[in-house]
């Protein structure tokens, strides 16, 4: 018999987002958190990871979740992310996607007032989708509420091969190195995605045994996920900036990253650029837009904590039955970096 496995696939401002309902594998643990680490252990579940985000059935820049069950009945499910590299702690543009794909599959009845919160689990904690429909009942947004983020380091210097550069490093979700990507002469455009993404990858891999990057209450959170490169835009008074996230190993964010959006507001609220209540305009290296904002302050660890809201929308791209034939030997894939 052949292998099949289901997806209903979004992206969320460029970024593909592969959703996989049901895995028919059980996934046992008492909480999401815990979900992820028998998931990284679990040769079975890796190799359907591994099926769907590599070639031919994907492409090294994949992303995608299972979904499980939830903590408690307090969210209406949980979600396992994955890229070619393994299990994030964190997505929002994910987050996005799976609140949209909630309402529009009717997984989640849509509320008559036209906003309908999606509670999920993720392994960094509960998250909330607020997802927007129009009179006629057709998704017009939503928004992504975050865990609570905080400045971990500020201007940490990082020798790299372009000079020593500054690292702010932040947790929302997962822990985030953020560096002005002018201060090495580098644009976030497309023409310079090969250095960027050679860039960010070497600031995380310099960052990510770091005391720096140690989560204060949460090992399963510590290392640095990703490098933000940023280049800001502001003027008039509007905080805009535009930032390529290089996440996982040498994977390129084609939306301005969810989480690591949320880093940002942490960081920029930390050091009294964005105030509170303002929004941060934040584009991606492909143009695409994130809004995003504080709703509400708290301490995490002794550290001043910012609940960020960050605005978008995802897109429906297709529904997928992929099959495995026994007799083909590349499986489960391959990637080319």
């Amino acid at each position: 018999m052949r292998e099949r496995y289901a997806t209903i696939d979004y992206h969320t401002a460029g970024e593909p987002f592969r959703i996989v309902p049901d895995l028919g594998i059980p996934i046992n643990g008492d909480d999401v958190a815990s979900k992820r680490v028998v998931a990284m252990a679990s040769p079975d579940v890796d190799r359907v990871r591994r099926l769907l985000c590599f070639e031919p059935r994907g492409h090294a820049d994949m992303y995608g979740g299972f979904v499980v069950e939830p903590d408690d009945a307090g969210a209406h499910f949980g979600v396992l992310f994955w890229h070619k590299d393994g299990f994030s702690t964190a997505c929002g543009h994910g987050t996005i996607a799976l609140g949209i794909w909630a309402v529009e599959s009717g997984l989640v009845a849509a509320d008559p007032s036209g906003t309908t919160d999606v509670v999920i689990d993720v392994p960094s904690g509960r998250v909330t989708a607020r997802v927007h429909c129009d009179p006629d009942g057709a998704v017009a947004g939503a928004d992504f509420i975050n865990v609570p983020g905080y400045v971990l380091a500020r201007d940490v210097p990082v020798l790299t091969s372009r000079g020593e550069v500054l690292a702010d490093l932040s947790f929302a979700g997962a822990i985030y190195a953020q560096v002005d990507a002018s201060s090495v002469g580098l644009s976030i455009e497309p023409e310079d995605v090969s250095e960027v993404i050679a860039f960010g990858r070497e600031v995380k891999w310099l960052l990510d045994k770091s005391t720096h990057a140690e989560h204060p209450s949460d090992r399963r959170l510590s290392g640095v996920y990703g490098t933000i490169l940023f280049t800001d835009h502001s003027a008039d008074g509007v905080v805009h900036q535009r930032n390529a996230t290089v996440f996982a190993d040498g994977e390129l964010d084609r939306s301005p990253c969810g989480s690591g959006t949320c880093a940002r507001v942490a960081t920029l609220t930390d050091r009294g650029v964005l105030p509170v209540g303002a929004e941060l305009v934040h584009d991606s290296i492909v143009g695409s837009r994130f809004l995003a904002h504080v709703v509400a302050e708290s301490v995490e660890a002794g550290r001043r904590a910012t609940t960020t809201q960050v605005s978008g929308i995802a897109h429906k791209t297709g529904e997928h039955v992929f099959e495995v034939d026994p007799r083909d030997e590349m499986t489960p894939g391959f990637v080319l970096r």
